[in-house]
């Protein structure tokens, strides 16, 4: 389908942005995308590792993400948290061989480290994200200090996770985050984290979402980058200030919709 061709009013957009959020949000959207990988699993560890995986490695085709992510499960035996708790130094080993694009097996390695290190000390990977700065920018820094916060953090690890302070849109951060927050009855988003809130939340900016959001005058800003994908939430506010992201199903759907025409 494509775009409306002329420009909208308000409560027309939101209308046509409601109707497509209604169609993408549905079980179907998941057997195609990184997001049916936790879905694999019931215990919420293993769910939020698993997510979080997949967000980070989210970036390719998606095949070849789903694939990887496969070969990260078959590595931890099937059962992802179980062997974050109890792995020896020699399970490590066969890990020194994956990779995907420039995630390598430094990087993962320290992110097995990093959840073996927080699940230590927390029941849920949502307190990573926890501040008194209780700002979606202030989360993700908070985040992106307490991950690297490990004594033997690799630098080059870093570019992995994004950050507010290089003014990067953080699209997996915010992709992963919406998934663990969202709460609704459509059984895509888990919506098992209760201490953030959906309206906290900063839609996800992808290169789909990004050249929707403009054809339909929700974003004036030239660059791509973190104030972008704030300016795109606050004017997707104006539709539902309780649950913003919701409308990332939309604006990526027809991004995938238009892109088929």
């Amino acid at each position: 389908m494509a775009l409306p061709s002329k420009k909208l009013s308000h409560a027309d957009l939101k209308e046509f942005l409601d109707e497509k959020v209604a169609q993408f949000n549905q079980p179907d959207f998941i057997a195609n995308d990184p997001l049916g990988i936790p879905h694999q699993f019931k215990n919420k560890e293993d769910i939020e590792i698993m997510a979080f995986w997949a967000a980070m490695l989210a970036w390719g085709q998606r095949v070849t993400i789903i694939n990887k992510c496969r070969e990260l499960i078959d590595l931890m035996d099937g059962t992802p948290f179980d062997f974050i708790k109890n792995h020896s130094e020699n399970d490590l080993k066969q890990f020194l061989n994956f990779k995907h694009r420039t995630f390598n097996s430094t990087d993962t390695l320290y992110f097995i480290a990093f959840f073996k290190n927080h699940y230590q000390k927390h029941q849920s990977l949502e307190a990573a994200f926890i501040t008194e700065d209780n700002s979606p920018e202030g989360h993700l820094k908070h985040f992106h200090n307490y991950f690297f916060s490990l004594d033997n953090a690799p630098e080059r690890t870093r570019k992995h996770i994004a950050t507010p302070v290089r003014n990067s849109s953080c699209k997996r951060l915010n992709m992963f985050l919406r998934w663990m927050v969202r709460k609704d009855d459509k059984g895509v988003d888990f919506g098992i984290w209760s201490t953030l809130s959906p309206s906290q939340l900063i839609c996800p900016l992808d290169v789909h979402v990004d050249r929707v959001a403009r054809q339909l005058g929700l974003i004036k800003r030239k660059q791509t980058d973190w104030k972008t994908a704030v300016e795109l939430t606050e004017k997707l506010k104006s539709f539902d200030p309780t649950d913003p992201v919701k409308y990332d199903f939309a604006l990526f759907g027809l991004g995938i919709e238009s892109k088929m025409v």
